[in-house]
Formats: structure tokens, sequence, C-alpha cells
């Protein structure tokens, strides 16, 4: 990959004359596009981002970047480089198309469905925008007008099953079963091979009690296509209509096992084995439900029952809590935690729950009386422990956006200097800026594999002895600062964090003036800090939980940094234009609350370094943290196409999130 990119460089780099550059640009967008054609993304970017910088005007380049950010989830990425496309090309019909398909996925239908208008006035022939249209109209529920835009799709396509079954929904929706039906047979008879037609037809069936029907359109489904989780979750609800519930578990661990995030299978799967009496399995599902829907009061309400069912009331009640946290007027949840209080002979709490609870009650009742029929979780008589449909929202995110691990998001490190096996050198380090004479200081410590670097040494513990006890001799025998700053290198990868600072220390009395020995030293300071609170139960870090409701994990005792920030401080003054120094001063401002001022140094540090990934990735985090989640969304983005692969996990996670707040994004605000 490297050896492409430089050859490309080349291109871009070598011209004799401007009509060479233009056929190397042309055949760099064709480059560009090709990867993205072939599913590499962040190749893609990378390619397409050499290309920008030396043409911030080429519109196709945008163009196809914003393709490849928005299969990788980067919905506001994509958005800001589709908005540019259209700044430098205001008749590009595709970016309005896409614009609006991205637009669409952030829930900002508004905006999305001006796009869409836009695409078809400059061009009314192009069918693929009534497509996108008449998908975007039955989300929103306008299905008159969803139909009118497939009606004018299969003008041109109709030979195209989807159109038919999409038009087919749509009918379903305005209460036409007969023209659902006919659509539906449609795009079976169009098709045959393609599941979509069976899966319809057999929904419709499901909503006519056909269940036999139902089963045999779901089967053809699946023998069309075996990963096809949708037909799988259908033939489900159809098996449990039939009370054929190990056949249902069968589907529902299908479904499953092709998509793991499904909040809404886990969720069925938890109703159904609790109802077969799989009472710790169940659990099990609804711990999975909160993972992935932690936002959702339905779980919380169903997983109190069972545990109020197995004798665990301390838990059941805990849950309660929840459900009333997230919808206080949830009569059920009230009557539930009365329950619960009560065999914990908490009377007086008990009876307190069941007073708000008959208030709530009454209060519904009134409204009923007042506005009519109302569907309120203040309903007593409402049941919540039915199987839910495949297109139920079970939560605030999209179930497609769902979060791919439990793996926790965190803070890019802290630069320092560290060792690297010469073949693994990290990508990049040789751009790291000669200011303050960095390259005379690396040669004169005369060691190859000393970087400058935010990303952990690659080299075996056998190898970091051996460094380790080449430096030791000499830091003993002379007072050299090279001995000393080398010693410290390796002590602080042996985890030696004494030794680290003492000899960090000995190099800066030798040297007072160089920036970088105060900005590893305090990068010793910090580790060691680490090192100390993570002998605690409660490790301080920054970090963004991959759940949704995406709290960040603080320890409950503060740690000092002071002395790391004071030799941060001094660096500064003695090298204002390095940006790492700014950087890893936000590091440490987050890590100890005071996030406003982390903020300003990230920002410091990408004023001083426009292109500083691990700066907008952090900047990003804080932003997200201090509730700013569209701009720090954006840092990430941005974070992203320059090559941070993190950024997109962050993104898929609050990537819904991001088009519930007014789109303020300009082509003039862009870093390119």
């Amino acid at each position: 990959m490297r050896t492409f990119v430089f050859t490309i460089l080349l291109l871009l780099g070598v011209v004799a004359t401007d009509v060479r550059a233009q056929v190397n640009k042309r055949y760099f967008v064709w480059v560009g596009r090709d990867m993205v054609m072939e599913n590499r993304y962040r190749e893609a970017i990378e390619t397409l981002n050499i290309l920008l910088r030396a043409d911030p005007e080429a519109y196709e380049g945008y163009f196809w970047r914003g393709i490849a950010k928005y299969n990788l989830d980067d919905l506001l990425g994509a958005e800001r480089d589709f908005t540019i496309t259209l700044a430098k090309n205001p008749v590009y019909t595709m970016a309005y198309q896409f614009r609006a398909l991205t637009r669409s996925r952030m829930g900002n239908y508004d905006d999305a469905m001006k796009d869409f208008q836009e695409a078809i006035d400059l061009r009314p022939d192009y069918p693929a925008p009534y497509y996108s249209r008449g998908v975007a109209n039955i989300l929103t529920r306008r299905y008159a007008e969803a139909v009118a835009d497939f009606d004018m799709y299969l003008r041109f396509n109709p030979r195209d099953a989807d159109g038919y079954a999409n038009r087919g929904m749509a009918y379903l929706n305005l209460r036409d079963t007969t023209a659902a039906y006919a659509d539906f047979e449609r795009a079976i008879s169009t098709n045959r091979n393609d599941p979509r037609g069976y899966l319809e037809r057999g929904a419709l069936y499901m909503a006519q009690e056909r269940y036999d029907e139902a089963l045999a359109d779901f089967d053809r489904a699946v023998a069309c296509d075996t990963t096809y989780t949708a037909a799988y979750f259908n033939r489900a609800l159809a098996r449990y209509q039939k009370h054929q519930l190990t056949a249902a578990l069968a589907d529902f661990d299908r479904v499953l096992a092709l998509d793991p995030t499904s909040s809404v299978t886990y969720f069925n799967r938890a109703l159904l084995r609790t109802e077969i009496g799989d009472y710790n399995r169940a659990l099990e599902d609804y711990d999975n439900v909160t993972l992935y829907s932690p936002g959702n009061v339905m779980v919380y309400y169903n997983r109190a029952g069972l545990y109020a069912r197995l004798g665990d009331f301390r838990a059941a009640e805990a849950d309660y809590d929840r459900a009333i946290e997230l919808y206080p007027d949830f009569a059920n949840a009230y009557l539930g935690r009365a329950a619960a209080r009560f065999m914990q002979r908490n009377t007086k709490g008990a009876e307190a729950d069941q007073r708000t609870a008959e208030r709530k009650i009454a209060e519904y009742r009134a409204r009923l009386t007042e506005h009519g029929d109302e569907t309120s979780y203040a309903d007593t008589t409402r049941r919540f422990d039915r199987l839910l449909s495949f297109d139920t929202n079970l939560s605030e995110a999209s179930l497609r956006n769902a979060v791919a691990g439990r793996e926790q998001i965190a803070l890019r490190p802290l630069y320092k200097f560290t060792l690297h096996s010469a073949e693994e050198t990290p990508f990049g380090l040789q751009a790291v800026y000669n200011t303050y004479g960095l390259e005379e200081m690396l040669a004169a410590l005369g060691n190859d594999r000393i970087t400058f670097s935010c990303t952990d040494t690659d080299l075996a513990a056998d190898e970091l002895i051996r460094q380790n006890a080449a430096a030791e001799p000499a830091a003993g025998r002379s007072a050299d600062w090279q001995a000393n700053f080398l010693y410290s290198i390796t002590q602080l990868l042996l985890k030696q964090y004494t030794n680290a600072m003492t000899a960090a220390s000995a190099a800066i009395a030798l040297e007072p003036q160089n920036p970088y020995f105060y900005l590893n030293r305090s990068a010793i300071q910090a580790e060691m800090t680490d090192f100390i609170s993570s002998m605690d139960n409660e490790y301080s870090h920054l970090s963004l939980e991959s759940d949704r409701s995406a709290r960040v994990r603080e320890s409950s005792r503060t740690y000092d940094y002071d002395e790391a920030i004071a030799d941060l401080n001094k660096a500064a003054k003695l090298a204002p234009e390095l940006p790492q120094i700014y950087y890893n001063r936000g590091n440490l401002l987050a890590l100890s609350g005071r996030f406003p001022e982390a903020f300003a140094d990230y920002s410091e540090a990408i004023r001083l370094d426009p292109l500083f990934a691990e700066a907008y990735f952090n900047r990003g985090l804080v932003q997200i943290y201090m509730k700013d989640t569209r701009k720090g969304l954006l840092d990430i983005s941005k974070a992203g196409e320059l090559g941070i692969p993190d950024a997109y996990a962050v993104l898929r996670l609050y990537g819904d999130s991001a088009g519930r707040t007014e789109n303020t994004d300009t082509a003039s605000s862009t870093n390119n």
C-alpha cells in the first residue's frame, strides 16, 4: 500500500504541463473509484486525500471519498463531502442522490427530500432518486407519495422485483391489501429467485393469520437466500404462532449467528426462553438487549419480572428503578417495584410505589375520557411480553448501526520516545517535524530503533531486555545526556518507572533547554500514575463504553497529573510550535476531568498541524463527553479520514444521533 501511494505521489508531483497534470488527476480519481467499487474504503480515502491535497477543486474526489465514508458509517463525513462536491459542481446529480441517502439514514428527512427533488429536477429520466425517495416516504409514513415514486421508478425499471415489493409495502400501509398482494405476486413472478417478494407476501399472510401460507413463503425466502435474516426472523414468528417453539428458537439462533447485534431478536428469544422455563439463558438474552439498546424501557421491565420470578428481588428492584428512570409514568413498573420492595420487607417503599401507580393510572384514565383512546405505559392492561416484529425500533439506534462489539473506545495515547523494529516503524513517523532539532537528537542517540510516536513498541520482551542491558552500563559510567535518555526509554518500556524518572531527570539536568526531554519525562510520570491507579479497583482512564448510553468511565478517585502537566508547560515555553506538547497536555487534562482546557489544547495542536489525526480523534471524544455530539463526530470523522481505524467504531456507535441536531455544516468550514 505504501508503495502504491508513493507511486501516485510521483504521478501527481512529476508533471511537465497542465495537460499532463489533468491526465494524472483523472487517473487518480479512477483509482479511488475502483477502490470504492472493490470495498477497499479506507485505502480509497487515503488515495483520494492525496488527490485533494494536490487539487482541492477536484469535486469527483470529494464525491468518491463521500461514498467510501458512507460505507464506513461515517455519515457526517459523507454528508460533508457530498456538500463540498455540490459547492464545486452544483449540477452533479449523483451527489444530490447520495447526500439525500445519507441524510435519510441520519433521520434528516426534510433535507433529504429537498435533495431528492434537486436530483429529479436535474435529471427527470434518472430512476434512482425515485426509488430512494420512495423508501424515504415509506419510512416517514407518506405512503401515497411512496406509491407515486415507485410508479415512476417502475416505468423505467419494470423488471425490478424490489420496486414492486416496496410499492406493495406502501399499499399495505394504505390498507389496500388487494393492491399489495398483487405487487407481491408481481415481485415473485418478476424474479422467483429473489426472496423479497416471498418475505413481504408471507408478512401479509401473517397479518391475516394465514400461518401455514406464511410459513411456506418464508421457507421459500430462506431457500433463495440462506443469509436472509428477515426471513428467518419472520419464520420464527410464524412458527411461534403454530406453537413450534423449538423450531422458532432455532430460527432466532440463526438470526443471531448472522447478526449478533440484533436487539429485537435477543428480546424475542428472551421472551420465548422465559415461556419454556429456560430462565438463566433468558437473562443472558436480556443482558444483550441492554448492551445494544440500553435506552429501551421494556427490557428492564421484563427482566425485572424474570428476576422476581427467580426470587432475586434486589435485582428486580434495580431494573424497575431503571424502567421508571427511563419512563416516569410507567404504572406497571411502580406496581412491580412495590411487590419487589414488599418482598424485601420495605413496606414503606412498597406503599409509596402503590400510591404512585394508582395516581398514574387515574391520570391515564382521565386522559382517555378527555381525549379518547391512547396508548401509554400507565395502561395496566397493556401487555409487554408479546413478541415484536422485525422492524420494531427497540431503541433510538438503527439496527444496522448497532455497536459491533463490546470494546472500549479510549483516548489515543501520549506521544513519547519508544523503540520499534526497523520493519515495523509506524507509518507516518517520517513526517514528524524536525522542529527544535528532533532529527539531530535522534541521530546523536545512535540507535535507529528510537522513534517519536504514540504507538506501543513492537519489540519482544527479550529484545527489550537486551536493549536495556546495552544502555545501562553507559548510563552508570558517564554523565552524557544520550546515555541517560536512552536508559530512561528502556526502563519505561520495562515498567521500571522510578529508574526511568531518575534517568530522565539526569538527562534534563545535563540539557535543560531540550523540550523533548520534558515531554518524555511527562509521559513517564503519567504512565507511572496510571500504573498506580491500576492497582485500585477503579482504573483511572477516559473511554467511551461501547453501549448506547455512551458513558465516559471515570475513576471514583482523581489521580494527580500535575507534575506531568508541569513538565509539558516547561516544554511549551521552550517549543511553543510543537503540536505534540499540546496534544499530550490535552490528554492529561482530559484524564483530570478538565475537559474545556483539554479541548483548547487539542485545538492548538490541530492549529499547528492540521493533519494531526490523533488530536482530532481525542478532541472528538472530549466534545462527545461535553454533550456536543455533532461537533465531536465531525472531529472523529476527520480522524478516520486521516487514517485512524478506531474512528469508525465511534461513528457506528453515534451515527444515528448526528442527524437529530440541526445541520450546520458548510463547505467553507470543512477541512480538506
